[in-house]
C-alpha cells in the first residue's frame, strides 16, 4: 500500500553523513578490560569498530562536512537555505548554540538557527521541528543536521559504555518542494520515569565544572544503566515502528527498510522480531561506527543512500529511543 500524499508532507532533497578519520578498533579499547574478549563485545552490542575525533576537530566542522554532502545531492545552492535546526548533546560550546556556529562556518549568518536536544532521538525530533517550519510557512528550504562528539565524554574504564559510543555526522535538507523523497509527520513521545536510565550529571548549571579535587570527575562523563535501556529501548522502538505502520495505514509487509538509532544490534534484533520485519530490513552501521547519539538515524541513512540501497517508493521507517526517556518514529517514502 502507498500511504497518501497529505498536505502534511516534505520534501527530503538530499542527504549526507560524515565521519572522522580515526578508527578505534576494539582491541584498543580492550586493553583496560583484560578479562574481556572482542566476540563478548561483538555478541552484546554488535561494535567492531568506530571512529574517534581528533583534539583538533571539531563538531562543527565535521557537521559541515555532512550538510556540503547534503547539498550536493539536493543540488540546492547554499544561499536559499533559511535556516539550521541542529540535534546534539555535546555541542562544541554551551553558547551561542552550535548551529549558530555552523551557519557562520558555512557562511550563511542571517539563517535561523539553534539547537535541540533529545539524546539519540535527537535528529528524528528536529526533522519533526523542521517539517512543522515548512509546513507553517516559517521556512522553505532548511538544513537538519546533528553531529556529536561522544569519545569527548566517555569514561575509558566504563564497561557499559566504553565501547558502545563513536563520533559522527548526518544532516539532510528539507524543502517545500512537491515531489522528491516525501517525509510524512514523525511520532514524538517520551517517559521522564526513566530520566535516570542515560545521564551526563556534570556540565550544566548544577554541576558546570569539576571539583578542584577531582572527586567528581566521574559525573562529567556518560552513564548507562544497561538493563534498564535495554528493556526499555526494546519496546520503545517497536511501539514507534507500530505506531507509525498504524498512523500510516501500513503492515510490516508494506515496508522496504527500517533505519533505526543504532543502539544495539541485540536490542534491534529483539525489535525485528516484535513488529515482524526481517532483521535484514534493518539498516545497520553499527558495527562500523558504533553508536552516534542523535547522529546515528542521519548518518546510516546517509550511509544506505550512497550505497544505493534504497529505490524510488521505497517505504522507509525511521525510529529512535533516546536519553530522557525520548521516542521517535515516523514514514519517509523514497
Amino acid at each position: 500500500m502507498m500511504p497518501p500524499e497529505s498536505d502534511e508532507t516534505v520534501c527530503i532533497a538530499g542527504v549526507g553523513y560524515a565521519v572522522p578519520a580515526s578508527i578505534r578498533a576494539n582491541s584498543e579499547i580492550l586493553k583496560a578490560f583484560p578479562h574481556r574478549t572482542e566476540e563478548q563485545i561483538v555478541r552484546l552490542i554488535g561494535v567492531k569498530e568506530r571512529r574517534y575525533a581528533a583534539g583538533d576537530e571539531t563538531a562543527t566542522a565535521l557537521a559541515a562536512i555532512a550538510v556540503q554532502h547534503a547539498l550536493a545531492q539536493a543540488e540546492i545552492p547554499l544561499e536559499t537555505i533559511d535556516g539550521i535546526i541542529m540535534a546534539t548533546l555535546i555541542p562544541d560550546q554551551p553558547v551561542p548554540s552550535m548551529a549558530s556556529a555552523l551557519a557562520r562556518y558555512l557562511g550563511i549568518p542571517r539563517a535561523l538557527a539553534f539547537d535541540l536536544n533529545a539524546a539519540c532521538s535527537g535528529w528524528l525530533y528536529a526533522l519533526e521541528v523542521g517539517r512543522a517550519f515548512i509546513r507553517s510557512g516559517t521556512a522553505k528550504n532548511l538544513i537538519v543536521v546533528s553531529a556529536e562528539l561522544l569519545s569527548r565524554i566517555i569514561n575509558p574504564q566504563d564497561y557499559n559504555t566504553a565501547f558502545l559510543f563513536g563520533d559522527g555526522a548526518g544532516a539532510a535538507i528539507l524543502t517545500s518542494a512537491a515531489g522528491g523523497h516525501r517525509l510524512y509527520r514523525m511520532g514524538l513521545a517520551g517517559d521522564a520515569g526513566q530520566y535516570d536510565a542515560i545521564q551526563r550529571l556534570g556540565g550544566g548549571a548544577l554541576m558546570p565544572m569539576p571539583d578542584p579535587t577531582g572527586d567528581d570527575l566521574d559525573d562529567f562523563y556518560l552513564k548507562m544503566d544497561g538493563v534498564a535501556v535495554f528493556k526499555h529501548a526494546v519496546v520503545g522502538f517497536a511501539e514507534q515502528i507500530m505506531n507509525t505502520l498504524k498512523r500510516e495505514n501500513l503492515t510490516p509487509d508494506d515496508i522496504a527498510w527500517v533505519v533505526p538509532h543504532q543502539a544495539n544490534e541485540r536490542i534491534l534484533k529483539a525489535v525485528s522480531r516484535r513488529v515482524g520485519i526481517p532483521y535484514d530490513k534493518f539498516v545497520m552501521t553499527i558495527s562500523k561506527y558504533g553508536n552516534t547519539s542523535a547522529a546515528s538515524v542521519s548518518m546510516s541513512l546517509g550511509w544506505a543512500a550512497e550505497e544505493g540501497l534504497f529505490v524510488p517508493g521505497d517505504k522507509i521507517i525511521f525510529c529512535s529511543v533516546g536519553a530522557g526517556l525520548t521516542f521517535a518514529g515516523g514514514l519517509l517514502v523514497w
